[in-house]
């Protein structure tokens, strides 16, 4: 057993880490994205405006401050491709990986979507946005797209292949007279004034003349009226009509940019990076290089001596008088796409994934914590080799971390940063077939604080790590394909239940009274079919217990619901019920055409449902859909909802999707003993607020009153778990008067209580 203390590396430099998402009000969303995977640098006049590959900020040059944007504040989509900036209108253009995009103006955002939705076929990415005259020329799959900035509309198009084709277009700039476009067939010029751009005869492919060689070019730019061209990795510039070779400093180039008299050349080489600054004569004027800021350099800007680089694993940083400064947002290291594990006020998240197919990824992203409000990102690099951390589950006991790695065993993190990895030193088995890969896939404590976890591919692929220390080790006796066996879920009879990748079904498995007998252990599978344990689908993807004791399975082809899991191990059995639910005139088994991903269950037993085709929030039953969240109506990121969790104390819900994770505060918290903690917000209410207002802390299911100080009603509910809210009207729909009113609680006992106050201050 190895002990080592985790201690975070944080740069000698100035770090500025701006930005704090705060708690959103009920009914509002959060974002919380990856911003250090930086891929643009644009400046904006009074801003500095960073890309990243799924958003981006902005930097107040003069207060320093940062600015997030992203679908919860408005853009249209999650996933940035390039930028471009126009002075004159002071407009941002951003172009999204779906070909979707934004312009932002002092007034708003205007959304041109015609490219997105083109009805041609085939690739439609904007590779690069140049901007001239209030036009932006973007560079795409299809060709040249022109957009009037002012009317945010598309103008023109430009279809330049040689024989009149559509063909790759991956760069434009001018010079004085000319526009130049790098495309795949090579260097193409045309005219700007007296010509029709939009006859394919009027470009003419310069590439393969004077000293040019034939062959796609990957970029051009314009620099003091010279044209600069990049080839793979060597650039060229043009000279009175000869094209003579400029640079080539055996590093991969990454980006080619122009700011004033200076060539800005982002290279890699080998997982380090740099930049590098050239004039016109191809001669270095410096070297920017820092394996803390400069790991994967993708665009570099200059202003007034002080560099701007976008990096693709560091973010964003400032080169200034030798130093660097960091700005990052407070947020995730990475896009979560493993478990989520909400405790009071902390969420944990697992950034490691496995194929389809259960097959490794060596993703070495590690997990990360949000705690009150801010991110605390550990790296797998800092745990010796933990690649993939798919699983966690927290003890109850202590609050302890603990993280099943495909690949690295188990991990555990206390509150103090000290951290444990079990294998060789445990009864942790390697996978078959792969000496040396200790694949934990499943994790989950008991009632008594004893800790359950799958071991996939090992001949012994249950295991217990009991209070004391000690371990015990099962073995599945059914014949499971390369003895798969993943995520667990502890039901309210200490039994264990274990999902079986790869379309392989359920099982359950009861230790009896002791885990140390064998002598009482018994096990069920649960597949598809009548007497085979009824699942809609042997392809079961996820689990749940509800608050009756339920288990919930979600499969690829629906839900199935294990309502008397008392009763497994009984003479009469229990076999898994397909829900019908009527909806629009038709009944139908819940979920049936929609592979079900994720399963979480909020203080009032409803239950969240991700699915590739976005969430859903249905009640206790499942028969009332009360929220149905996508990409087209929500700041979701992606349909593709991969994980959910939700904070007990606060309701706020957390989406974990293939683009990153966002959450929502949600009505309804988890129940408590006695109201002695209640918390009314905002209280006081202030003038005009029109939102929603929230009781928190009742105890579950409470029939809460609220009256004026004389008594008379004003508003009745139930509480949704241990919360209740109220729109701040009475029964007639107004809203009400400045004053004071008064929360009374009624709970199962039927004693009702005055609990708090709400005062509405005066306009």
């Amino acid at each position: 057993m190895r002990r080592i203390t985790i201690i975070f590396f944080l740069f000698s430099c100035l770090i500025f880490q701006l930005g704090r998402a705060q708690l959103p009000a009920i009914g509002n969303w959060r974002e919380h994205l990856p911003y250090a995977e930086a891929i643009q640098v644009l400046n904006g006049n009074e801003k500095i405006w960073c890309a990243t590959s799924l958003s981006l900020f902005s930097i107040d040059k003069n207060e320093n401050s940062i600015d997030r944007l992203s679908k919860v504040n408005g853009l249209t989509e999650t996933g940035v491709n390039c930028m471009g900036w126009d002075n004159a209108s002071n407009s941002l253009l951003i172009a999204y990986s779906n070909s979707n995009l934004d312009i932002i103006t002092t007034s708003g955002i205007n959304n041109i979507n015609s490219i997105k939705n083109s009805p041609l076929t085939g690739d439609k990415t904007i590779f690069e946005i140049f901007v001239r005259n209030e036009l932006a020329y973007l560079s795409t799959a299809l060709g040249i797209i022109v957009i009037d900035i002012k009317r945010a509309e598309v103008k023109d198009s430009y279809i330049i292949g040689s024989n009149g084709n559509r063909i790759k277009v991956f760069s434009v700039s001018a010079d004085n007279s000319s526009l130049y476009a790098a495309t795949e067939e090579g260097l193409k010029k045309a005219p700007i004034a007296g010509s029709n751009l939009s006859d394919y005869r009027n470009w003419q492919n310069i590439s393969g003349n004077n000293g040019l060689s034939p062959g796609p070019v990957l970029q051009v730019a314009e620099i003091e009226n010279n044209v600069v061209v990049r080839k793979q990795d060597s650039l060229f510039i043009q000279n009175a009509g000869n094209w003579n070779f400029l640079y080539n400093g055996g590093w991969r180039i990454e980006n080619l940019g122009v700011s004033g008299s200076k060539l800005l050349i982002c290279e890699t080489q080998n997982s380090i990076g740099r930049v590098v600054s050239l004039n016109t004569s191809g001669a270095v004027l410096q070297i920017i290089q820092d394996i803390n800021f400069t790991s994967q350099p993708s665009y570099a800007i200059e202003l007034n001596n002080e560099y701007w680089i976008a990096d693709r694993k560091t973010g964003l940083s400032k080169f200034a008088n030798n130093n660097f400064q960091s700005y990052l947002p407070n947020s995730p290291g990475s896009v979560p796409l493993g478990d989520l594990y909400a405790t009071g006020n902390n969420l944990w998240t697992a950034a490691g994934s496995v194929t389809s197919t259960w097959q490794p990824e060596f993703n070495k992203k590690g997990v990360h914590r949000l705690q009150n409000n801010s991110w605390i990102n550990y790296p797998a690099s800092a745990f010796d080799s933990l690649p993939d951390i798919i699983s966690l589950a927290a003890d109850p006991r202590d609050n302890s971390l603990w993280g099943g790695s495909f690949g690295g065993g188990l991990l555990s993190i206390n509150e103090n940063g000290i951290f444990t990895v079990y294998k060789q030193n445990s009864p942790i088995q390697a996978a078959a077939g792969f000496p040396g890969s200790y694949r934990v896939s499943g994790l989950a404590f008991d009632a008594s604080g004893n800790l359950w976890l799958s071991n996939y591919g090992a001949t012994q692929n249950l295991h217990v790590r009991k209070t004391d220390g000690s371990w015990r080790s099962f073995s599945v006796p059914f014949p499971i394909a390369e003895n798969a066996v993943a995520s667990i879920v502890i039901d309210d009879f200490d039994q264990k239940w274990m999902l079986a990748p790869n379309g392989q079904g359920l099982i359950c498995f009861n230790h009896g009274a002791s885990i140390d007998n064998p002598g009482d252990d018994r096990w069920k599978w649960y597949r598809s079919g009548t007497s085979n344990g009824n699942l809609p689908d042997n392809h079961v993807l996820c689990l749940a217990k509800d608050k009756n004791s339920f288990i919930w399975i979600g499969t690829r082809r629906g839900i199935g619901i294990v309502q008397c899991p008392q009763e497994v191990f009984s003479t009469q059995g229990c076999e898994a019920i397909l829900p019908i639910v009527q909806q629009d005139n038709f009944a139908g088994y819940l979920f049936r055409d929609e592979e079900v991903q994720c399963i979480a269950v909020d203080g009032a037993d409803r239950k969240w449902i991700g699915t590739k085709n976005g969430v859903w929030l249905i009640s206790s039953d499942g028969d009332k859909t009360i929220y149905r969240f996508n990409t087209a109506n929500s700041p979701l990121p992606d349909d593709d909802v991969r994980r959910i969790a939700i904070d007990p104390n606060t309701g706020e819900t957390f989406f974990a999707t293939a683009k990153g994770l966002v959450s929502f505060r949600s009505t309804a918290t988890e129940g408590v003993g006695t109201t002695n903690d209640l918390l009314v917000f905002p209280n006081p209410v202030p003038p005009g607020y029109t939102g929603t207002i929230a009781i928190r802390g009742v105890i579950n299911n409470s029939i809460v009153k609220i009256t004026e100080l004389g008594g008379r009603l004003v508003y009745q509910t139930r509480s949704l778990g241990g919360q209740a809210t109220w729109n701040g009207k009475n029964y007639r729909g107004q809203t009400v008067s400045s004053g004071t009113y008064l929360v009374f609680i009624t709970d199962d006992t039927k004693k009702e209580k005055m609990a708090t106050k709400i005062v509405f201050l005066k306009k």
